[in-house]
């Protein structure tokens, strides 16, 4: 059984705790919250038994061995190293940290202090994404992956009245379109097909400083593929994910979770390699989350430190190009 705290109290928190209270593993214990009322209610409709508002008190806790981190993503580095320094696994939302720098520092606390550091990025662990990996060798030599995560912000409406700057749009924390959306289309990337050899951005940078939307082109030349990525929180897109070779074309209904696999042969045939799997994919980060830490493997194969790192050092070089820094980039 292994004991969690959680830091962060938004819906994210809430399906992530739905989706790990499906295994026989998990424990909720305790809670993080910048404020006692809003972390004693959310403590109360979850079960959980202790409640913290000071952030050292609540790492150095007894009560718990890992912590599901799902606060804003310029905070993540000093709540990570701060929980891993007190020898508790993290679990940390995608993106892990601001800038790679900030993710080569995480990696090495995780490091010297012999705990489990991985980043929250669902898609990855699922059946259906592990139906694209065993079947990438049926579409020949791949020429290009196309993803594309467009999806209107419900914050944006509230950011265009011009009165207040959401979270989402605001680069204090480390926020933006990129960060939110293209973190789904990048890292299935990297995990597939490993570093590029060039990478090409744009992007339309919003008045507050983050961008509110964008496009991503890499080149793999040694493996004659592209890639051509789009993402925003200002348009809507319903445009499936594919991964293009010279025998058929692999689709899949969504980058950020994939439910439905088939492969479209040059022949018109079609495979439907689609998997069963759980509605709620957190399910599955979760479960190998929780595995790593019983087997005492140091990270994960799939969400690997050196994939983090991968992934954030595609969307630094993607930042640097189209002009969008964030405070924490200047610590």
């Amino acid at each position: 059984m292994i004991k969690f705290g959680i830091i962060g109290t938004n819906w994210i928190t809430e399906e992530f705790i739905n989706a790990a209270s499906q295994l026989g593993d998990f424990t909720l214990t305790s809670v993080y919250s910048r404020t006692e009322a809003q972390g004693r209610k959310f403590a109360d409709k979850h079960g959980i038994s202790h409640v913290y508002t000071d952030l050292e008190q609540f790492a150095s806790s007894p009560e718990w061995d890992a912590v599901y981190i799902a606060s804003p993503n310029s905070y993540h580095i000093d709540q990570a190293i701060l929980c891993m320094n007190h020898g508790k696994h993290v679990l940390c939302e995608k993106p892990l940290a601001s800038n790679a720098h900030e993710v080569q520092r995480m990696i090495e606390v995780a490091a010297n202090k012999g705990v489990v550091l991985m980043e929250a990025m669902k898609s990855t662990f699922t059946p259906n994404f592990g139906a694209i990996q065993e079947n990438l060798h049926k579409i020949g030599p791949i020429r290009r992956y196309f993803a594309s995560y467009c999806q209107y912000s419900s914050r944006y409406d509230i950011y265009k009245k011009g009165e207040e700057i959401p979270n989402a749009f605001n680069p204090v924390f480390s926020n933006g379109a990129l960060m939110d959306l293209g973190v789904y289309c990048i890292y299935p990337l990297v995990v597939l097909f490993g570093k590029p050899d060039r990478i090409q951005a744009s992007a339309m940078l919003l008045d507050s400083g983050v961008d509110g939307a964008g496009s991503i082109l890499l080149s793999y030349e040694g493996k004659g593929m592209d890639a051509v990525i789009q993402y925003s929180k200002i348009v809507d897109s319903y445009a499936s994910a594919e991964i293009q070779g010279e025998k058929g074309t692999i689709i899949f209904d969504k980058i950020s979770r994939p439910d439905e696999v088939k492969i479209r042969y040059r022949d018109g045939t079609v495979e439907d390699i689609t998997r069963p799997q759980v509605d709620n994919a957190m399910f599955y980060e979760a479960q190998e989350f929780i595995k790593l830490i019983q087997s005492g493997a140091s990270q994960s194969n799939l969400n690997s430190h050196a994939n983090s790192l991968l992934v954030v050092e595609v969307m630094d070089e993607a930042r640097k190009q189209v002009g969008l820094v964030y405070p924490a980039d200047k610590q």
